[in-house]
């Protein structure tokens, strides 16, 4: 059993909870991480830096294409990244714990 994880950049916590909250809602995910960063990137031809909140979401591999329409439908940034990191394994108790919590 195996599951993704999803990279998201938010441009502050309260974004990042209200997006993720409706996930979660929504059972589209099972688990969401918040972690303050430091962004420095190109933006319509300017370097810009920001501080931002990266979330991390734990979903089955079969809910990617509903987790990833959702986020660019609802999310504030015109073009929001959406990272799928690789397929992760974990420990068997955690896996079965998010198959469980996840409506496909």
């Amino acid at each position: 059993m195996s599951f993704l994880l999803l990279y998201v950049t938010h441009p502050s916590r309260p974004e990042a909870v209200r997006l993720s909250t409706e996930l979660l809602r929504q059972r589209f995910i099972a688990c969401v991480n918040y972690i303050p960063i430091d962004s420095t990137y190109w933006w319509q031809g300017e370097l810009q830096s920001s501080s931002e909140i990266l979330t991390i979401y734990k979903t089955r591999k079969e809910n990617y294409e509903k987790v990833r329409e959702f986020i660019e439908s609802a999310h504030i940034y015109d073009t929001p990244c959406i990272i799928r990191l690789a397929e992760v394994t974990a420990n068997e108790g955690y896996e079965e714990w998010i198959q469980k919590e996840i409506i496909s």
